[in-house]
This record gives C-alpha cells, structure tokens and sequence, in this order.
C-alpha cells in the first residue's frame, strides 16, 4: 500500500472514529439540553406521583372495589416480600447495588454479546433505574432518532432517580409502577390478579412467576401460556441460585412445583358490589367538581389515590349476594322447564321479534342497507359468544337469534337493605352479574304491585281510619273510570275485612275502597313525602301498585314506618380522603322529615307485621322458621310479571324485586310468579345469613319502639262472614242506590279537582 492511500486509510479511520465519538456526544448534548423535550428535574423526580387508583371502602374498611386508567395500587417496601425484590434484582439488574443508575458493565456486555456475538440472551442493559423510567414517562416519537433518545432519556432519568432516592426507594416505586399485563400494575395488583392472596403470602415460586412476566407481560402470561410461564419461571428461579439468595436444593424442588394459579380477574367493578360502585362513581365525580386542590387543580377520581368511604356493611354485602345467588340459582332452573315447551316459545314469537329489531345487530344492519333475507340468515348462523349462566358461564357457538331467546328467559333481580334511622345503604345488588348485565334493577322502575298498598292504607289511616273498621268485600264497577273493575287476585268475594285484615290478605277491592276514602291526590302526596320521585298517574289502579316506581324509592318509603314517621334521604358516601388521608368531603347531617305521626307509623308496622304472621307473608314463619319482630309487604303485578317483597325489622329495612327484562316474559301460574314466591325468598335467606353475623345482629334483633305516646291497635278479627249475601251471586246485582250514591260522590270529587286546576 502507497503512502497516499494509507494516508486515506487513516484519514477515513480518524473520520469514522471522531464521528462514533462526537456524533454520540452530540446526540446526548442535545437530549440532555431539552432538545427532544424536557427531561424531568430532580426537584420534579422528588414528587413524582404515578397514577393510583381510587379505592370504595366498606364501613369496617374492606375495599369494595377501584375506580383508575391503570389498576395500581401503592405498597410501602418493607411491606414488599425480600424474596420479590431478590427476585427482580437476579434477573433484571444483578449489579443494581453497584451502579448510579446506568450499568456501564452491563452495557458493554450487551454490546459485545448481542450485537458482536449475536447473543440474543444477553439481555437489553436496561438498569431497574431505566425501566422505572419508562414505567413512569412513556417513550415518544422521535422518528429515525426514538430508540436512542428515549434510551438516553431513560439513563439520565435513572442516574437523577438514585441521586434523589435511596436504592429500596427506586425499588419501591418500581415494583409499584410495573405493568403485568391486563391493565394491572404493580405487585401487589399482580398477586391479587394471579394468586387471590395478599402480598406478604407470597410464595417464592410465585414472585418467580410475576417476576418473569416482567420481560413480557402477553408471552409470559400464565393463564395464557402456562408452559411458557413455568419456563421463565424456573429462569428466575435459577437466576436466585445463582446469585445465592436460595439454595440449589431449593430452587431445584420449586421448578419441580407445577404451576398453579387462582386467577381472580372479577371486571372493572369488582365482585362484591359492582352496581353500587356505579352509583358510588358517578355521585364521586359530581361531588369532586366543586373539591379543589391546594393548587386549584381538581381531583382525579382515576388517578389521585382517594379513599371512599360509604356505609355498606361488608358481610352483609355478601350475605346479599348469597341470598340473591341461592334463590336465583333455584328460580331459574323452574322457570327453563316452562319455557322448554316449543308451544310456549310460539306463542312468544312476537316478543322474540321484537326483540331482534330493537338490538344494536339489527340496526347496524339495516343501517348497512343489508336486506331482510340477509338479515335472517344472518341471526340464524351461529357465532362464538360467552353465555351467563348460573352454574358455570362458558365460551360457545350460538346464533343470535337464539341468543335473544336465551336472554329473554333469563329472570333477574334486585335487593336493597338500609337503615330506616339514618338512610344508610348497607347493602346493595342490583342484578345477577354485572359482567353480563349492567342494567341496575335497584335504580330500574317497575310496576309495584301490592307493596304500594300500605302508602294507601297509610294516608287513609292518617285521615282517622280505623284499622278496625269493616269493608265489605265485594266487587265494583266504577263507570266514571270507564267501567274499570278491580278483581281480587283469588277471584273470591262477599263477606267483610277489617283495615288491618284486607291489607294482611291483599285484598284488591277493599285497598280500592280505602283509596277513595283516603283520596287520590292525598295518597300521592303521601308518596312524593315518603321519599318517591317517579310519576304516579292520577287513577284508582295505583292502589294496586300500577305505578312505575324503582327498589330504591320504595324501600326509602318504608323507612318511614320504621322510624316514627319520619323520612330520611338515602345515604351513598360518608368520607372521601385524598390521598394523604385528609378529608375532602363529609356530608352534610340532614334532620330527617317527619312525614306521618308517629301514631300512623305505629299503626302500618303493626298491620305489616300482620302480613308476615298471618298473611301473605308467613311464609317466613313457616318456611324460613325467622322469628323476631318483622313487618313487611309482597308485591305482585298483573300477569305475574313483577315479584316484590319489602320487610323490615327494628334497625333494618330491605326490599328484593325479580321479573324478567321483558314483563311479557313471566310466570304460567300466580303459584310460581307471585312475590312470595319469588322475591320473599331472597329476602328470607338474607335475614337467615345475618342471624349468623355478629355485624348484622344489632340490626335484626330487639323491638319495635315508637314510645309511650301511641295507641296500642285493637284486637279484631280479619274477616266477617256475611250471612245475607250470598258470596256466589252474581256481583252485578250489586244495591243499585249503594252504586249511585258513590258514583255521584265521585263525580263531585272530580268535579272539584277540575275547579281546583
């Protein structure tokens, strides 16, 4: 070679040589600068915050369930298990105690390693540090520049981070920062997620587990890859022999260990109560738009680590659920039997129409300009779909069609428990499941049937009814309401019922009766002062429960009769803290309202708990052996399609509601369909589950106590047989003079309501 071309030669060498140097140098100049966008200072590192979700609490303290953009939770490091952190250190960053950050040896080997040798399990040299970093600040787009800036970027951040933070500090905020895949973040989320157990249970061949899905969430996901999981796990288990945290024996009996999971992924909203956090969510984000930070800035819900208290009494929570499974379980498996029969499935045919036409396919369809032949072939070729299903929901193949028809049979429900002194929800379920179902049957509005009976019978008493007075039993046509004629729900009539006897047996024609003696406008204003803000149509058929009212209003109004009389607003939140435990919200104490006497209240709660022991209620006594003081009321609407019970006790007021989404679907028979068939039950199994919790006790037991100042209700019997009537003959031949005189009462009475408008 000539002395010109090794002159080259040199020239070209020093070129790309002072290029590999200064080209570098001026890259991290650059980023270091603020080129590619500000790096965070150490002042900023220092108050570093990650999103943390915000937590519903129970009244004893049990998280209810999490509102966040990314399920984290914070964890302090000494709460952290050692083997977690030997764990992540062994397979993630051996040499994290003797570096600033950034591992210069590590570097080198990765570079020599991967790129040299084409060693692809040399590792990436990314430093705890560095992954902090990019758990906390996500990388940016910088086109052909992104993967070295954002490396860069990551190794000052981590050099920063162990300058203002001790090494167990950056260990903390990692092992709270990571992702494990399926919106969860951080360890502890991970081993609810994984193993349905509290951190400090877990075990060493677990950490390995959730250590190893740290390389890559989705490829070491054990309920997705399970083979591909144990495998990294008995790398990390290796990577802790090797670095001497346990011993071969050890390690080597644990990857002999099959993996085992209890994988617990229960939806957004948890498992215990997913309806009430709906409601907890959306009263929470109303009430932080008017709670400010010290620096002005609002509160995020999703982000700001708050702590939400409410009054939910835990076990009882789970007592609900309980009840409503059991009773639910058992209903449905009846009512599939009715509705096997193909003939029943025609007769239905035009709900089922319907029904395809008022889906979300449907209207996309014909929205596309698809035709109706298609459409039809369409809802009849089978999909993969999940179905919900009492006893064990799975993956299957089924035409939409059928989807719908499997859905139309499905009964649902609803139970709501409160204390009646201070509104307080104690327990909440709003459906069968709300992955399946995100319909509140607590908030819905159905008609009420029987259980709006007593807000007659309420109002009529309050106006000097006697629970001792005789009405006869016997049917009517009311002309001026368009010949309308309420029937008695077992077609029986003649004789007479005391007050407290007709309401004990949910006699139609009687609570009819006691309606006009109450007046209309005066019983829906008793309803509106119980706490019912739905709208009541102004017609005689309300006293049979025709209005459209939900769980939640109803139960509300039945605290009236528990507590003297007087109305209470129900109660959701009682704290909110943020996230230093400071307290940002306590509602405000609202004197409950009295609404009726307390000589009224007295009298409902004894005429109710007439219903329970010797009405339509008893049930409760006979079947279900609940003794104590209870009052209560069941419900049933035309065709059976609605079931109510609403009972109480002295510190405890509760309701259930079933009925399919559809009131076409119901029932064959009032036997199967009538609420205390089918609401009455969850409502009984409920009260047996809190005889056997201490924390449900003081609800349930003592006496009913409305003090020294009422009047005891008389003795009287519940029915008198009326010898001059013969209960056989036919109800038309009703005293004419009888009839006129109260068809022209009722006329000056809607005479006078038109006057008053």
């Amino acid at each position: 070679m000539n002395k010109k071309k090794k002159k080259i030669l040199k020239k070209s060498i020093f070129a790309l040589v002072a290029n590999a140097i200064i080209l570098p140098t001026l890259l991290l100049l650059s980023v270091y600068f603020g080129g590619f966008g500000e790096l965070q200072t150490k002042e900023g590192l220092k108050n570093i915050q990650s999103y943390v979700a915000s937590e519903v609490l129970a009244e004893d303290g049990n998280v209810l369930g999490k509102y966040y953009w990314e399920n984290r939770s914070k964890v302090a490091y000494d709460q952290i298990p050692p083997i977690v952190v030997q764990a992540l250190i062994a397979t993630e960053d051996a040499r994290f105690y003797e570096h600033n950050g950034v591992d210069a040896i590590g570097l080198l080997r990765v570079f020599f390693k991967s790129l040299l040798m084409g060693d692809k399990s040399a590792g990436g040299g990314s430093t705890i540090g560095q992954q902090l970093s990019k758990n906390l600040f996500k990388r940016e787009n910088h086109g052909l520049f992104s993967m070295p800036v954002n490396k860069i970027k990551e190794a000052i951040h981590a050099v920063r981070f162990n300058s203002v933070y001790t090494q167990e500090e950056v260990l903390g905020l990692y092992l709270n920062t990571v992702s494990v895949g399926e919106d969860t973040y951080g360890i502890k989320n991970a081993t609810l997620r994984f193993f349905n157990k509290p951190l400090d249970s877990l075990k060493t061949e677990e950490a390995a587990v959730l250590i190893g899905m740290l390389k890559s969430p989705t490829a070491y996901n054990p309920r997705l890859h399970p083979e591909r999981s144990t495998a990294r796990r008995n790398l990390v288990l290796n990577n802790l022999i090797i670095n001497n945290y346990i011993s071969k024996e050890v390690g080597d009996s644990l990857k002999d260990t099959p993996l085992t999971l209890d994988y617990k992924n229960t939806g957004r909203y948890g498992d215990v109560a997913p309806y009430f956090l709906v409601q907890i969510e959306e009263q929470t984000n109303r009430l932080l738009k008017d709670i400010k930070k010290p620096n002005g800035e609002s509160y995020d819900l999703y982000r700001d680590g708050l702590k939400i208290s409410t009054a939910i009494n835990y076990e009882m929570q789970l007592s609900a659920v309980a009840a409503v499974q059991k009773q639910m379980k058992a209903l449905q498996r009846l009512f599939d039997r009715q509705w096997k029969e193909p003939s029943y499935w025609n007769y239905k045919n035009k709900i089922v129409n319907r029904e395809v036409k008022k889906s979300s396919r449907y209207e996309n369809l014909k929205a596309a300009k698809k035709k109706d032949a298609e459409i039809e072939k369409i809802f009849n070729t089978p999909q993969p779909m999940e179905l919900f299903d009492w006893e064990e929901s799975e993956a299957t193949s089924l035409s939409p069609l059928d989807s719908i028809k499997y859905y139309l049979k499905i009964l649902h429900s609803g139970f709501l428990a409160m204390e009646p002194t201070s509104g307080e929800i104690k327990a909440w379920v709003g459906g069968n499941d709300y992955r399946y179902f995100q319909y509140d049957h607590v908030t819905s509005k159905r008609q009420v049937g029987s259980t709006f009976k007593p807000i007659v019978y309420a109002t009529a008493i309050e106006q000097g009814l006697d629970p001792c007075e005789y009405i006869s039993n016997e049917r009517e046509i009311y002309d001026e309401y368009e010949g309308w004629s309420p029937r008695n729900a077992d077609n029986e009539y003649g004789g007479k019922y005391s007050v407290k006897g007709a309401l004990a047996n949910s006699v139609n024609v009687i609570s009819v009766d006691v309606l006009f003696k109450a007046g209309i406008e005066n019983v829906m204003q008793t309803a509106h002062n119980l706490g019912i803000h739905s709208d009541i149509p102004e017609v005689p058929s309300i006293a049979l429960g025709v209005a459209n009212i939900s769980l939640l209003e109803m139960v509300n109004a039945y605290c009236a009769f528990a507590n003297g009389g007087k109305n209470v607003s129900p109660v959701f939140i009682t704290r909110i803290e943020n996230s230093m435990g400071e307290v940002i919200y306590e509602p405000e104490a609202t004197p409950p309202k009295k609404v009726i006497s307390n000589q009224t209240a007295y009298t409902m709660t004894e005429m109710l708990r007439g219903v329970v022991n010797e009405g339509t209620a008893n049930r409760l006594r006979t079947m279900y052996s609940l003794h104590g003081e209870i009052a209560g009321k069941t419900g049933t609407t035309q065709s059976h399609a609605d079931g109510w019970f609403i009972g109480y006790t002295p510190g405890l007021v509760a309701g259930a509601w079933v009925g399919a989404d559809n009131p076409a679907v119901h029932f064959k028979s009032i036997r199967h369909g009538q609420g205390a068939a089918t609401a009455l039950p969850i409502w009984a199994y409920f009260m047996q589950n809190c005889k056997t919790n201490k924390t449900c006790i003081p609800y349930i037991n003592g006496r009913f106590n409305f003090g020294n100042d009422v009047t005891p209700l008389p003795e009287c019997e519940s029915f008198l047989e009326n010898n001059l009537v013969d209960k056989v003959q036919n109800w038309f031949t009703r005293d004419s003079r009888l009839q006129k005189e109260r068809r022209e009462k009722r006329r000056e009475e809607r005479k006078k309501r038109r006057n008053r408008r």
